[in-house]
C-alpha cells in the first residue's frame, strides 16, 4: 500500500513538474510599453498590413472576416459602443461619467476586452477619442456627407483583432507556466527565426490550435473580473458543457477554420458554408381546406412544419 501511495505521489509530482516546466515559449514578465496617445498611433501599433508581405492569403482571408473590424462591426458594433456609453454608463450611479469627456479606458473595457484587448496600451484620452470618432461617423452619414462618413468609417475600422493581437498579446494564456509574450516574438505552431525586423523571432503557443484562445473572448458568460460585468458571448461555456462534455473533441479552429475552408476568413451566421455545416432543416408544407364557422364557411389554408437541427457543438445564435 505505501509503495502504491508511494509511486503515485512520484507520478504526481513528475507531472506537475512538467505542467510547470513543459513550455519555455514566453519569457519574463516584460515592461508594458508607453501608452499609446492616439487611435492612429494604437492602430499603428497593432497594424496588421506589415504581415501581407509575406502572409499574403492569411492577410486576405483575415481581411474579410469581422476580426478585421471588430470595433466597427457589421458595422452593429459601433453603435452599441455608443448605447453602453449613453444608456449605461452615464445612467450608473457610481461610474463617474456624466459626460464623455469623463471616459476612461476603464470604461470602454466593458466591449474592449474582446473588441479591443489592445485598448488597455492606451491612454484614456484614446477611450474619449474613440467615442467621438463614432459619434461623428453616425452624425456624418444622418447629414449625408458620404466622404466624411467614409473616412471616420476607416479610422474606426483600424482598431481591430489583427495579426498581433491573436499571435502575441493573448497567445500565452496560462503565463505562470508557460511565460509572458515577448515584444520580439510571433507565436504560432513553429520555432525559428522569423523574417521580420520588428519580430525576429517564431516560438509555438501551446493553445494556438484550442478552444480555449478563442475562449478568452468568445466567453463563458459574464466577465466577472471588471469592475461591471457584462455579458455578451457564452459560446466557450456552451461547447464545454453542451458539447466537450458530450464526447465532443472538434475545436473552434478545426471548425470556423478548417473544415469550412475559410481559413483566417473566419466566419459564422454570414457564411452560406457555415450555415450548412451548422443546421440541418427540414420543411414540410401541405395545403387543406378548413371549416372555419358558419359565416366564412371553408376556407383554404396552408400547414408549415420547419424543424431545425444543430450540428454545432454550441448553442445558435451566439457570438
Amino acid at each position: 500500500m505505501k509503495r502504491i501511495l508511494g509511486t503515485g505521489l512520484l507520478c504526481f509530482a513528475l507531472i506537475l513538474l512538467l505542467a510547470v516546466n513543459g513550455y519555455s515559449e514566453g519569457g519574463a514578465k516584460v515592461q508594458p510599453p508607453p501608452k499609446a496617445k492616439t487611435i492612429k498611433e494604437l492602430a499603428e501599433r497593432y497594424d496588421s498590413s506589415k504581415c501581407m508581405e509575406c502572409h499574403e492569403e492569411a492577410h486576405e482571408q483575415w481581411s474579410n472576416s469581422l476580426h478585421a473590424r471588430s470595433i466597427l462591426g457589421t458595422p452593429r458594433t459601433a453603435p452599441t459602443i455608443i448605447t453602453a456609453v449613453d444608456k449605461g454608463l452615464k445612467n450608473f450611479a457610481f461610474s463617474g461619467v456624466k459626460e464623455d469627456k469623463d471616459l476612461k479606458v476603464e470604461h470602454l473595457m466593458l466591449c474592449a476586452k474582446c473588441h479591443l484587448p489592445q485598448l488597455d496600451e492606451a491612454t484614456d484620452e484614446v477611450a474619449q477619442e474613440i467615442v467621438a470618432t463614432i459619434r461623428a461617423w453616425q452624425k456624418a452619414g444622418k447629414d449625408g456627407d458620404e466622404d466624411k462618413a467614409e473616412k471616420l468609417e476607416e479610422t474606426i475600422a483600424s482598431l481591430n483583432i489583427g495579426c498581433m493581437v491573436c499571435h502575441n498579446k493573448v497567445a500565452l494564456i496560462h503565463k505562470y507556466a508557460d511565460g509572458y509574450p515577448q515584444p520580439d516574438t510571433v507565436y504560432g505552431a513553429l520555432d525559428g527565426d522569423h523574417d521580420s525586423e520588428e519580430f525576429p523571432k517564431m516560438a509555438v503557443a501551446p493553445a494556438m490550435r484550442e478552444s480555449i484562445l478563442c475562449g478568452q473572448c468568445h466567453g463563458l458568460g459574464p466577465n466577472l473580473e471588471l469592475e461591471h460585468p457584462s455579458q455578451c458571448a457564452t459560446l466557450y461555456g456552451s461547447y464545454l458543457f453542451a458539447y466537450v462534455a458530450h464526447g465532443g473533441s472538434e475545436t473552434c479552429q478545426e471548425c470556423h477554420m478548417v473544415k469550412s475552408g475559410l481559413g483566417h476568413d473566419i466566419q459564422a451566421y454570414k457564411d452560406e458554408a457555415m450555415i450548412a455545416m451548422a443546421v440541418d432543416v427540414k420543411v414540410e408544407g401541405r395545403s387543406l381546406f378548413w371549416r372555419k364557422n358558419k359565416e366564412d364557411g371553408v376556407v383554404p389554408i396552408g400547414v408549415i412544419d420547419v424543424e431545425l437541427y444543430n450540428k454545432t457543438g454550441h448553442v445558435i445564435p451566439d457570438g
